[in-house]
């Protein structure tokens, strides 16, 4: 007796990783277009609600390691898009924020991802759209899923 095997196209994983795939990947593009990563980018629209904070700090609140959020940091110092400062009292300490340069360029890179998103989800109109977003963050919050994806 054979064990009948599912199709491909029957999981819902399946059509999540190919939709993500397309999105993704056309976001991507566009940051990249403009000179940063998506990982990139996510670290400075981290940094723009606030005038500096400690590396640590933004590992955390992205979900990344800090060795992982250092690199990204040298990358953005290194492109003039991230400052980095040592208070006075423990040079240990760093505090990092945007330059002049990369707070312009965030809310150009944030007219990016909506755009992404309105190429790929506006013929939902906005009441699938909503429900969209509802149904995979429930399906985030019973997972336990969290941090800031960023490949």
């Amino acid at each position: 007796m054979t064990v009948p095997v599912s199709n491909l196209e029957s999981h819902l994983g399946y059509w999540l990783r190919l939709v993500s795939n397309h999105v993704s990947h056309a976001f991507r593009l566009k940051v990249e277009a403009r000179g940063v990563t998506v990982a990139e980018w996510v670290v400075m629209r981290a940094l723009f609600d606030c005038d500096g904070l400690n590396p640590s700090h933004v590992a955390d609140s992205i979900g990344l390691t800090r060795g992982a959020v250092s690199k990204l940091l040298d990358r953005l110092i290194a492109k003039d898009l991230v400052r980095c400062r040592s208070e006075r009292s423990d040079r240990r300490y760093q505090i990092v924020g945007l330059t002049a340069s990369g707070r312009r360029l965030v809310p150009i890179l944030a007219e990016l991802a909506d755009q992404n998103d309105r190429e790929f989800f506006d013929h939902l109109g906005a009441k699938r759209s909503a429900d969209l977003l509802g149904i995979l963050r429930s399906i985030c919050q019973q997972g336990g899923f969290s941090g800031v994806p960023v490949e």
